[in-house]
């Protein structure tokens, strides 16, 4: 098993979530997040003052997945949260040891 977490820019999320549909993931998790990359952030006026927004808005998706469907759900998330403009997002995929679903008791695969 493998979770993949993807921060991708907020108004993307519903493109992406029935992207993730579409090759039969079910569940995630989503939280509103904030940060910054190579970028830094982003300079705004305010009443003619200069200042520098240092934690741009950002969606977190985290998916659990069996191996095989990994590359599946790369693929729809990169092409649904592209815009081709910096501050797209990034994804990591990191392995999972052990998946326990709390109501049955199921473990490994069958838990997710």
């Amino acid at each position: 098993m493998k979770k993949i977490e993807a921060i991708v820019k907020p108004f993307k999320l519903d493109e992406v979530k029935d992207a993730l549909a579409e090759v039969g993931i079910r569940g995630m998790t989503v939280t509103e997040v904030k940060g910054f990359g190579r970028t830094g952030g982003k300079r705004e006026v305010y009443r003619g003052s200069a200042y520098v927004v240092d934690f741009v808005p950002k969606v977190k998706i985290e998916i659990v997945c069996v191996d095989a469907m990994v590359p599946q759900v790369l693929d729809a998330i990169e092409r649904a949260a592209k815009t081709g403009r910096i501050g797209d997002g990034k994804i990591f995929v990191t392995p999972i040891e052990e998946a326990i679903r709390i109501r049955t008791g199921e473990r490994g695969d069958d838990a997710i």
